[in-house]
């Protein structure tokens, strides 16, 4: 089963996203700030990551850039996962590493259609 770390600083998307992955057979964990999640990935590299942009401590992009630079840091399939809308945002999201982005509000048809767009379903 593939395992998806969902990093968020709000415990209502963090329980959304991990109720969608859970239906579509996702193992999930979560992180409410890039600093855990960070931490948690040292100790066990997911799968995927669903990842807020604007967080406490450490913010999507810092993390991002650091997961990548971790062993094994370029596996995990990154989804940005925010309400920034900004070309220039979405382009820096994805110079950093991501592989796509999701805006907020999001549903099951959208997660479900972006997770078969970088392949995980």
């Amino acid at each position: 089963m593939k395992h998806f770390l969902v990093v968020d600083d709000s415990t209502v998307i963090r329980k959304v996203a991990k109720k969608i992955l859970e239906n579509l057979d996702f193992e999930t964990s979560e992180a409410n700030n890039g600093q855990s999640a960070l931490e948690y990935c040292e100790q066990r590299m997911p799968d995927g990551i669903i990842l807020d942009w604007n967080m406490p401590i450490l913010d999507g992009i810092g993390f991002l850039k650091r997961l990548r630079n971790l062993p094994n840091g370029d596996h995990p399939t990154v989804i940005f996962c925010t309400t920034e809308n900004d070309i220039q945002r979405i382009s820096e999201a994805i110079q950093a590493g991501a592989n796509e982005y999701i805006m907020k509000p999001f549903d099951t048809d959208i997660f479900h259609g972006k997770l078969k767009q970088v392949g995980m379903v």
